[in-house]
């Protein structure tokens, strides 16, 4: 198993931080943002911020993935700092909300941007779209690289081809978003402000994605910290480009509420027929979110399956050595997901409950001593985790504030999780 046919280089392990990060929220959350925050100092601030979270949270994963050898992520981290029960709900989190709800919100953003075309891509076609990924997943994993670099290859030339049209072009008629006034001081002191970086922080989600599959990642001391703060530095400069470049070719009043605010921008831009063509691509980008997010979620489900009872199924591997099992699982509950809840409720509470786990496991680099990180010698590294942390309260808290019914969803499936964990080992004690 430990042959180079299953393992990927520091180029694959970059394409699925981006293909994670780069997906539904950087085309969709601005619509959110504008309702409350209108001021593009602001806007743009809020973004940073996000980057600057991601940044503190992948140094930390990058440490922390280089000490705990193998596939797991948070998993691992979790239980053996802490307890079982952390490592257990986490993963149960993974598998319902952290990994299915971002395929959920891609699908979904999928069939809201080809409805530009005069036809109506409802949840089928969304539901459909995830399968096909799933399927693509199961064959071997030089087959899923090359699928995965594939798509991720069209969202990063599409990402940049979008920038420098929406930078060089002059703005639209229509007006813009665009407010250089000293506003933004009141604004960043609005409970809308934090609330705002819910967004923004899940858009910033899939930082950690490579420290998932670390036991895949060849020369993983090196590769895993290249490809964290690589795919992280390139996705914040492209995030804070491309929110600028949507202000720049929409009013507010265009662009307020709705979700998708990219195609609305690309519309002024150069016509509806330039504004189709960005929401094909836009479409084909969100397969490759969709395809990181099911290999890295099946791979923690694996880890944590192998040591529960009610989940041990899913750890089984094909004979190529995929865990077609979990990875089908996750497609099945983004079904599910899909059929019971709105947009923008998945949105919040699955921002919620990851910011949540995030926290936990940042926090547990604290526990490593000095000799034992292999990257940051310095102390000085311990201001990434505290800034990471110190954010994270305000976020959650504001959220709980003025979100309670999301949070509050999340906060259930989290207590689920509990009662299952005790189940378990219940259950496990019977059989010994």
């Amino acid at each position: 198993m430990n042959t180079a046919s299953h393992h990927i280089g520091w180029k694959t392990a970059v394409a699925i931080v981006v293909s994670n990060m780069i997906g539904t929220g950087i085309f969709t959350t601005l619509g959110f943002q504008l309702t409350d925050i209108t001021n593009t100092y602001s806007i743009l601030l809020l973004w940073v911020i996000g980057g600057i979270l991601a940044l503190s949270g992948a140094f930390c994963y990058a440490e922390l993935g280089s000490h705990f050898k193998g596939n797991g992520g948070d998993f691992i981290y979790l239980k053996e700092t802490y307890h079982p029960l952390l490592g257990y709900l986490v993963s149960w989190i993974s598998l319902i909300i952290g990994f299915s709800s971002p395929v959920a919100l891609a699908a979904l953003a999928m069939s809201k941007y080809l409805s530009a075309f005069d036809f109506t891509f409802g949840n089928g076609f969304a539901i459909a779209a995830i399968f096909l990924v799933a399927l693509s997943l199961s064959f071997s994993l030089k087959a899923s690289g090359r699928f995965h670099n594939f798509f991720t290859l069209i969202k990063i030339a599409f990402i940049i081809i979008l920038i420098i049209v929406g930078v060089v072009l002059s703005e639209p008629e229509a007006g813009n978003s665009l407010s250089f006034t000293g506003s933004w001081k009141d604004e960043v002191m609005l409970p809308a402000f934090a609330t705002s970086l819910v967004f923004v922080t899940y858009s910033y989600t899939g930082w950690n994605s490579a420290s998932y599959i670390a036991g895949e990642i060849k020369d993983v001391q090196i590769n895993l910290p290249k490809a964290l703060i690589a795919g992280t530095l390139f996705v914040t400069v492209s995030y804070i480009l491309v929110n600028f470049i949507m202000l720049k070719h929409a009013p507010v009043d265009q662009l307020a509420g709705k979700e998708d605010v990219m195609g609305e921008a690309a519309n002024n831009m150069l016509g509806h027929t330039f504004g189709k063509i960005v929401n094909v691509f836009i479409a084909l980008q969100l397969i490759a979110t969709i395809s990181g997010y099911l290999w890295v979620g099946s791979r923690l489900t694996q880890a944590f399956a192998k040591e529960t009872r009610f989940w041990k199924s899913l750890s089984v591997n094909n004979e190529k050595g995929i865990p077609v099992r979990a990875i089908f699982a996750h497609a099945v509950i983004a079904t599910l997901i899909i059929l019971t809840g709105s947009f923008k409720e998945i949105f919040v509470y699955t921002a919620f409950i990851l910011q949540l786990f995030a926290s936990l496991s940042v926090s547990t680099v604290f526990f490593l001593k000095k000799d034992q990180r292999k990257i940051f010698k310095s102390d000085l590294f311990y201001i990434f985790p505290t800034v990471f942390l110190l954010f994270s309260i305000y976020i959650l808290y504001f959220t709980f504030i003025h979100n309670p019914k999301e949070s509050l969803i999340g906060l259930g499936i989290v207590a689920l999780g509990i009662v299952l964990y005790l189940s378990d080992q219940r259950l496990s004690k019977s059989e010994n």
